[in-house]
């Protein structure tokens, strides 16, 4: 029988993940959740709390890879990301690049990790994931940036004429 005064599962994935950011120094619940949406654990029943937030830090960072690979190498790649790959230059395309090997090597890590628990590695892979990603975003924002600041040029231009 629930209690009047139970605590919402937010609150007590905040409470639980507490404990283990104490026990490996693990970066805040604030920070995880603004870069990787952790609260969504709140919803999951685990008894492997660090491995639930790890997986999903891996999600997003898995859909970033995806992403960043197809602008890299937009082989049948939906039309907008031919549009944005027109709208950036060889700096940005450098700056994915960087990215996207950084990706890749947090996804391989992410595999072995994944392939045999410890909760000490889930945290070092937390920490990691975390400092890469701070990494990582200034420079995918910039490019992002350009994209946004070229899209009216490139968009505009000779692809009008493929509608019509």
């Amino acid at each position: 029988m629930p209690k009047k005064d139970e605590e919402s599962k937010l609150e007590k994935l905040k409470k639980d993940y507490k404990k283990i950011q104490e026990k490996h120094k693990l970066p805040s619940f604030e920070n995880l959740n603004e870069d990787f949406g952790i609260e969504k654990a709140a919803g999951e029943e685990t008894d492997i709390l660090i491995r639930e937030i790890r997986r999903q830090i891996s999600e997003k960072v898995f859909n970033y890879l995806r992403f960043v690979e197809t602008m890299i190498n937009p082989v049948n790649a939906p039309m907008s990301i031919f549009t944005i790959t027109k709208s950036i230059g060889i700096e940005e395309k450098n700056k994915l690049t960087e990215i996207y090997k950084k990706l890749v090597k947090s996804e391989v890590r992410m595999i072995s990790v994944d392939m045999e628990f410890s909760e000490k590695k889930e945290a070092e892979f937390i920490k990691e994931i975390h400092e890469i990603w701070q990494e990582i975003k200034k420079d995918f924002l910039e490019v992002i940036q350009v994209v946004e600041k070229n899209w009216e040029n490139k968009s505009e231009g000779k692809n009008r004429k493929y509608f019509g």
